[in-house]
């Protein structure tokens, strides 16, 4: 049994996909993700992790925030706390809350939780087209960039450089929290 994000996410991808004339094939060979899992994902049979999401957003031109606020379908100025989508990636436990309103382009602020021990891994594909800055408000983040690792204490903000393999991680033994500013690039 699936839960309602998880369908609408099913129906968004879905959506997604169609008005853009790809076929399933197509969304794969440009997203990385095989044939079969995009199918599990438009047909709600899975949660997807963080990972697989960022990789379909990617592909088809859109921020993993822009994906899951079609999903929630909220096209509000003003995005109340208790009203703030939240996703949490079942393989991590990667908690994501989009602050921002659905409307509220360009700016995007993304909170997000990472657990202690806890890494995620994004292709450098899912920041071709955006500007990000990570400011961390608590706890530990180890921020691999490509071949470079920034060690980010509460209060540290980086601004990412050029698009490349990036790992998320927290080594501490409490939840590290930070927030992410992007803004897309023009294209």
């Amino acid at each position: 049994m699936t839960d309602a994000l998880t369908e609408r996410l099913a129906a968004t991808v879905r959506a997604a996909r169609a008005s853009l004339g790809f076929s399933t094939a197509e969304l794969a060979a440009r997203s990385g993700v095989s044939r079969a899992m995009i199918g599990k994902i438009e047909r709600g049979d899975v949660q997807p992790t963080a990972a697989l999401l960022a990789k379909l957003s990617d592909a088809l031109g859109l921020t993993l925030s822009e994906l899951i606020a079609r999903a929630e379908g909220d096209r509000r100025r003003l995005a109340r706390a208790a009203e703030q989508p939240v996703w949490v990636d079942p393989e991590t436990g990667y908690r994501r809350r989009a602050v921002s309103p659905a409307g509220g382009r360009p700016l995007e602020l993304v909170e997000i939780e990472l657990p202690p021990g806890a890494e995620v891994a994004m292709g450098a594909g899912t920041y071709l087209f955006l500007h990000q800055q990570i400011w961390v408000l608590a706890g530990r983040l180890r921020f691999h960039e490509g071949a470079q690792v920034h060690e980010l204490d509460a209060g540290d903000c980086l601004q990412l450089g050029p698009p490349s393999d990036c790992v998320f991680a927290n080594p501490g033994p409490v939840p590290c929290r930070y927030l992410v500013a992007l803004v897309k690039r023009a294209t």
